[in-house]
Order: structure tokens, then sequence, then C-alpha cells
């Protein structure tokens, strides 16, 4: 039997469409679970509306002056939050129950390559970070946000600190869902989220916490992130290089981290 017998001719597909169409399958299963929404779409919805319309903190003066509008200090937490709630909490938990299935396993077995099914996780991220940060910006214009920074170079501050902050977060999310039991992960993925939403400057400043306390807390990624949101967003500051720095020192040691120790089963 001749090679030319089968049409069209067996085989795996290019790459490059595997990763195209395990990226589209990913962003599917992500918007679909309803945990999911209500970690990446809802809470930061509501804590953008609730804590901007009532009187609950006390936010501090923006460093160029003017209003102390709550909505100006809290939409680039809220988004620093929505990178959080995606890239970490809602990853973790998805790929450890993933894991836990023996779904990965599965894909691991596929013509697609580890470092593909990887990539398209991180990919369907990115897509639903672009849909949340679309739909908060447009919450918290509707609230009065007055953003600052709205020039070329400040979009791309802004860019790489999302980028920075989901390379970061997605590491320590795909280490703790290949390391843990998924109810573990499940666990300890919500776990951490409520206290960075606390403690990680979202809608509490970190000006609030005792000095010993506010110094270790400025290292976390979460803090990194949205402190230098706000740089660029609300005060209209250059280019936060000591936080960027930060999230990429998280980034490369989580996925670092990650890579090395990521169980398939």
């Amino acid at each position: 039997m001749s090679t030319g017998t089968y049409a069209p001719k067996p085989g795996a597909a290019p790459v490059g469409r595997m990763i195209a169409a395990q990226t589209a399958l990913e962003t599917r299963m992500l918007l679909r679970n309803g945990e999911q929404l209500l970690l990446t779409v809802i809470i930061p919805s509501l804590l953008l509306v609730l804590f901007s319309t009532v009187d609950i903190i006390t936010v501090p003066v923006p460093a160029t002056g003017g209003a102390d509008e709550a909505v100006d200090f809290l939409a680039p937490g809220i988004l620093a939050l929505a990178v959080l709630s995606t890239a970490f909490t809602g990853q973790a938990i998805a790929t450890g129950f993933e894991r836990r299935y023996g779904v990965l396993k599965r894909l691991g077995a596929s013509p697609l390559p580890r470092w593909a099914l990887m990539t398209s996780k991180t990919l369907a991220v990115l897509v639903t970070e672009v849909l949340q940060i679309v739909l908060l910006t447009a919450i918290a214009l509707g609230l009065g946000w007055s953003p600052q920074g709205a020039t070329f170079t400040g979009v791309l501050s802004v860019l790489l600190l999302l980028v920075l902050g989901t390379a970061a977060f997605s590491g320590l999310g795909l280490l703790m869902a290949g390391t843990l039991k998924a109810e573990a992960t499940l666990a300890a993925a919500n776990l951490v989220f409520l206290l960075l939403l606390v403690g990680g400057g979202v809608v509490v400043p970190l000006e609030k916490f005792p000095d010993a306390a506010r110094q270790v807390l400025e290292l976390l990624p979460i803090s990194a992130l949205s402190d230098g949101l706000r740089a660029v967003l609300q005060n209209g500051a250059a280019m936060p290089w000591g936080d960027a720095l930060t999230l990429a020192v998280w980034a490369v040691l989580g996925l670092g981290a990650a890579a090395k120790f990521f169980r398939w089963e």
C-alpha cells in the first residue's frame, strides 16, 4: 500500500495550529466555569463598585495632587487583582483538578508538546485578562475614574507590568497545581487570594499597616503590581522599575520552580 492512500496525510498538525486550538479550548473552559467567572469577573467588579461608591476606606492623596477619589486609587489595584485571580487562583485550581483527573497525563501523551500545552494555558490566561481589563476599565470610567499616564510610554509601562505580573502569578499557580493535591490547591489558592486581597495594597493602602509589616508586604508580587499600576495610572509617573524588577524576580523564581517540580500525574 502506497503512502499516498490516505487523504489527508496522517500525522500531527503544525505546532502553531495545535497551540491555537488548545488556547481556544482553554479559554472556553475558563469562561464556562462558574467558579472561574466568580473569581475573575464578579468579585473584582463588585469590589470596584462597592469601595468606590461607599465611604469605607480613606485613600491617600495622589502625588500629583487633586481630589483623592476612591476610584482613582482602587482601579489600578482591582486590575492587579484581576491578574491575580486569573493567572494564579483560577489557573492553579483548574490545572490542579486536570492533573488529578488524568487530563494532563493524556494530553502529555498526545502530539501536543508539553511546553506547547503550558504556552496554550498562558495564552488563554492573557485572553481572559484582556476581557477582564476591558470590562473593569469600562466600569471604572463609568464611576468617574480619571487615569493618568495616557501616553505611549505610559501604555507600554502598564502593558509591561501586566505581562510581568501574569508571568509571576502563572509560575506560582502552576507550581502549586503541580505539587499539591487538587483539594489542597483549591483551599490554598482561595486562601492566598483572600490574604493578598487584604494585604496586597489592592483595596487597603499599605500605609495603613505597621512599618515592619509594610516592608514585608511591599515585596509581594501583588503589591508590586498594584503599586506599579497605581504609580502610572494614578500619579502619571514613568516606568516604576523597582516594581517591575520585583515582578521579574518573582516570575523567574515561580516559573523556574514550576518547571522543575511540576508533576504531571
